[in-house]
């Protein structure tokens, strides 16, 4: 960890803050992982109608997000989930087989040049799964390159540098971090961009499109933390005075 604290915080203090940000942080990648993963159902369309979105968090394209898809769980109707479940099949599973008609949300469609799935990129991430001792449930029925299964892949990373942080296990918490950082540098920032834009071509709810906007100003926001996080000797640092990472509504 770096050596320098905050002035006005003691050393477990900021292990503490350092701790509640990894925590904010795995609300969040849940958060993103269940609205990839399947179609919303009533209850998770009645848990978001109860979540309150923060207005001004410090990054356009989260605001932008959020804004949307507040808006949009403000004015749901009769009808809502089935127009949702559409959509969602509209904008992530597509009628055509070319591997242009909808965002696959596959991190091989993007970073093959045949679009195909399952190819080098599932066997990396899979490999740096099982590396942390994680699997795919034996449920899972897609690719381990599915952006829901990388989510997750983060949600539990940062939990698990959260539970070191407040254990006092700096050292473990860094390797962890640096994990993340590395993750995102090399696998989501690759493609997940291309898939977000893809998604704003198909996408007509605004759920969806705020999702879209969401996805991309966290995952800057998150490569800005934990760059400043990370230290370039592969170890971890304090958060400087009054950094923040955004998250999902509390």
């Amino acid at each position: 960890m770096a050596e320098s604290l905050d002035v006005q915080l003691s050393a477990d203090e900021a292990l503490v803050e350092l701790a509640k940000l990894c925590e904010k942080r795995a609300l969040t990648y849940g958060f993103l992982a269940r609205l990839y993963l399947k179609e919303v159902d009533a209850d998770k369309l009645e848990e978001m109608r109860t979540l309150r979105f923060p207005a001004k968090t410090g990054n356009a394209r989260v605001d932008e997000g959020y804004r949307m898809m507040a808006h949009f769980l403000s004015n749901t109707w009769p009808n809502t989930l089935e127009d949702l479940a559409k959509d969602y099949m509209r904008t992530f599973i597509g009628a055509g087989t070319d591997g242009f008609s909808a965002a696959y949300p596959y991190e091989s469609v993007y970073t093959s040049v045949e679009r195909l799935m399952m190819t080098d990129a599932r066997d990396e991430v899979l490999a740096i799964y099982r590396s942390e001792g994680l699997d795919k449930a034996s449920s899972w029925k897609e690719g381990e390159d599915h952006l829901a299964l990388e989510f997750e892949f983060m949600q539990t990373l940062a939990r698990r540098s959260a539970e070191h942080l407040r254990a006092g296990q700096e050292d473990e918490a860094a390797e962890l971090l640096h994990t993340q950082k590395n993750f995102l540098h090399d696998h989501l920032l690759r493609w997940v961009p291309m898939l977000t834009e893809d998604m704003r071509k198909f996408a007509k709810t605004e759920l969806y499109l705020g999702l879209a906007a969401l996805t991309d100003g966290f995952l800057e926001t998150d490569r800005e933390f934990l760059e400043t996080i990370v230290d370039d000797d592969e170890e971890a640092g304090q958060p400087k005075d009054g950094e923040e990472t955004e998250t999902a509504a509390e």
